[in-house]
């Protein structure tokens, strides 16, 4: 494993972003689904495009908030242009599973 600096770590720009919308993303080499999430009056409203279809459905984001990676340059994937990194660990099957604050944190809260 190898070693950063806090410096290193602070670069890494991490954020809660409430879900606004998500929709199945069928267009998608691998089951996905597109997100846009709120980061609040700094940031404003981002995409991300997630291979999270094991354990989620895109109603039951909406609402939900989530950490994210939002200075990462866009991707894009397909017709989708992925604008953040939304963060997650994988279960005993290598399945992702988002990360979200246990209480309520203001949109755009940046990881401490």
């Amino acid at each position: 494993m190898a070693e950063i600096s806090f410096d290193d770590f602070l670069k890494v720009d991490i954020r809660a972003g409430r879900v606004t919308r998500a929709e199945a993303f069928p267009e998608a080499r691998k089951p996905a689904i597109k997100l846009w999430l709120d980061f609040g009056p700094e940031i404003g409203e981002r995409k991300s495009s997630a291979q999270i279809t094991t354990h989620y459905m895109p109603e039951t984001l909406i609402g939900k908030t989530l950490l994210a990676v939002v200075n990462f340059p866009p991707r894009q994937i397909g017709p989708f242009r992925s604008e953040v990194l939304v963060l997650g660990l994988a279960d005993a099957a290598g399945e992702i599973v988002l990360i979200s604050p246990d209480d309520a944190v203001p949109s755009g809260a940046r990881l401490q």
